[in-house]
């Protein structure tokens, strides 16, 4: 039995929440048990279970597993590793899933589990259905002990696996310096050595394992948590910086000058490698991108498509559409040419690699061709889960009859000839998502008083 059931932590790509008070190692028993009813009956095969570095995932990882064991189901265990790891041991052996132990960018006291079914998202609906199975065993009394064999426990270590393929599909022309920072995370475990295997040398910033996150949350979306990154790179002349998240399937860059660049621009450089290989190939981002980057994949040859903000939500449309690549403001970049369509920030980084390493030019030179344009980051304003949506259907009303282009793929970004403005319910926490581009500051501080002044008028703060 959970104490004080925490219905808010089950989102809608994850599962997230305070360690030890909302996510506990009962918690985490009640999940395995929940999850094995998403399974097809007598598959016969393992799940693979993996944990970050929190301070909490060894305990979490030990109930999840002890629950799965004892319901008969055989587990492979990875041990600490950055999820993308967990997700290439689904793609390369034979498994019924994965639970990964994780709550990726969030602060050291969260923990929590992303979850797959087979090669498929656990999102969604999906875990909507758990929770509802979870808060279902909840209320009714224990039942009698369903006596089955125990299953089997492997300890398996993917390291050596992984590297050798990104090795074999990676080689570099050139070898490269690189500074990479980990955040404290698991990834810098697996992408220093490896990166030094393609012939990089390699500068380590904050890659031992600590999940007290001592030196700066583990988010490469903000730029302040890349400022000791970015200072390494020009102080040891390297070519690039690389940054992970706290669970490694999302990637910060910056490049040899200390210059950020950011996920729609990056995933515009890819683009364009990848088009040379694959003519009319799809292209998918998200509705926070520049306008740049969709004119310069269709400029290039390639099918450029907007769509709906999420990892989960990403490579479930890949699928769906077949395109080859995929990429978000937040550094999740999904390569579905050699690769196998997750989100993984280790391969994206030595695919960036690679793609420098062919060019006789340094990285902040890439993009001089690209039009100057001005942009805001990312405003997050304040505004509670049940009201968030409402809003931006209320805004789509309102905006109804400006003269302009409204696209609602994802909450509603109005175009004009000058720039655009988009407004959306964040999946992730109580927030709207404000983003603005133009190209001009004038058009800039034009587009914002449109939409923000409505904003304050609809009293959503608090």
């Amino acid at each position: 039995m959970i104490k004080n059931f925490p219905h808010h932590v089950f989102r809608e790509y994850d599962i997230r929440g305070l360690a030890d008070i909302e996510i506990t190692p009962q918690f985490a028993q009640a999940l395995a048990k929940a999850y094995l009813s998403f399974l097809p009956a007598n598959h016969g095969l393992p799940i693979v279970v993996g944990r970050d570095v929190r301070l909490s995932g060894k305990r979490l990882q030990t109930a999840l597993v002890q629950a799965l064991l004892q319901a008969g189901q055989d587990v492979i265990d990875i041990g600490v590793a950055p999820t993308p790891l967990v997700y290439y041991t689904v793609f390369t052996k034979a498994t019924a899933g994965c639970i990964m132990v994780t709550a990726s960018h969030n602060p050291a006291e969260y923990n929590g589990f992303k979850m797959m079914v087979g090669k498929q998202s656990f999102h969604g609906q999906d875990i909507q259905k758990l929770k509802g199975i979870m808060v279902k065993v909840q209320d009714k009394p224990a039942d009698e002990p369903i006596k089955q064999s125990q299953g089997q426990l492997q300890h398996l270590d993917m390291r050596q696996a992984y590297t050798n393929f990104v090795m074999q599909d990676c080689p570099l022309v050139r070898p490269l310096k690189v500074v990479i920072d980990a955040g404290n995370g698991p990834a810098g475990l697996l992408a220093a050595p490896l990166y030094r295997k393609l012939g990089c040398e390699v500068i380590e910033l904050y890659c031992e394992p600590d999940g007290r996150f001592p030196n700066h949350h583990p988010d490469p979306t903000i730029k302040a948590n890349l400022k000791d990154l970015a200072g390494m790179v020009v102080r040891e002349k390297a070519d690039l910086g690389i940054a992970f998240d706290g669970d490694g399937d999302r990637i910060g860059v910056v490049d040899e000058q200390g210059e950020v660049i950011w996920g729609d621009m990056l995933l515009l450089l890819l683009s364009r490698q990848l088009l040379k290989q694959h003519p009319k190939a799809t292209i998918i981002s998200e509705a926070k991108s520049s306008q740049l980057l969709y004119d310069d994949i269709q400029s290039k040859g390639g099918n450029a498509m907007m769509w709906r903000t999420g990892h989960s939500l990403m490579k479930a449309k890949m699928k769906e559409t077949g395109a080859l690549l995929a990429g978000e403001m937040s550094g999740h970049f999904f390569f579905a040419d050699r690769f196998f369509g997750f989100d993984d920030a280790t391969y994206a980084g030595a695919r960036l690699m690679q793609l420098l390493s062919e060019q006789g030019q340094p990285l902040s030179t890439l993009l001089d061709d690209v039009p100057k344009v001005v942009s805001t980051p990312e405003i997050l304003v304040p505004c509670a889960d049940d009201k968030k949506f409402a809003v931006v259907e209320k805004a789509k009303s309102y905006f109804a009859n400006e003269h302009c282009e409204m696209i609602d793929v994802d909450g509603m970004r109005l175009v004009f000839d000058d720039g655009w403005a988009l407004l959306r319910a964040s999946n992730t926490q109580p927030a709207l998502t404000l983003r603005f581009e133009a190209k001009s500051e004038q058009g800039l501080h034009r587009l914002r008083n449109k939409l923000e002044t409505w904003l304050e008028q609809q009293a959503i703060r608090g």
